[in-house]
């Protein structure tokens, strides 16, 4: 007669693993509810829609051009002078062109000295002028 199952050597004992998940799923909902989520904005690349063909300006605006070549010679509106008598050169066209616009255009081999000079000194005497820098193409 046999009074009871006897365990063999084989047998292990089983780990009861609920209270474990029960700690991963309130430590997820825990991360879930004070985690902070980034708000990002994308670009937004729609296009404009293009003018309508009635709206052409009709009166364009005259410019100053001030030219620097890559030796660091000066030039207004295509006439050759020193870069101290910009300023002077580009106020006399602008008494013969009132509401024109000057435009600095330098080429990539001047000097910045120079481009930040010529800039203070109209900025100075209230001539607000726009910067252009040319590349050398090739």
């Amino acid at each position: 007669m046999r009074r009871g199952r006897r365990k063999s050597a084989g047998d292990e004992a089983e780990v009861d693993m609920t209270p474990m998940l029960d700690i991963v799923f309130i430590m997820l909902i825990f991360f879930i509810v004070t985690a902070t989520f980034l708000d990002e904005k994308g670009v937004d690349l729609t296009q404009p829609p293009p003018p309508p063909d009635n709206d052409i300006p009709t009166k364009s605006t005259p410019a100053i051009t001030v030219y620097v070549d890559g030796r660091d010679q000066c030039s207004v509106d295509g006439q050759s002078t020193t870069c101290d008598r910009v300023s002077l050169r580009v106020e006399r066209l602008l008494a013969d062109k009132p509401g024109a616009s000057v435009i600095l255009r330098l080429d990539e081999g001047a000097r910045h000295e120079l481009l930040v000079g010529l800039k203070d000194e109209l900025d100075t005497k209230g001539l607000a002028s726009k910067i252009e820098i040319l590349r050398a193409t090739g």
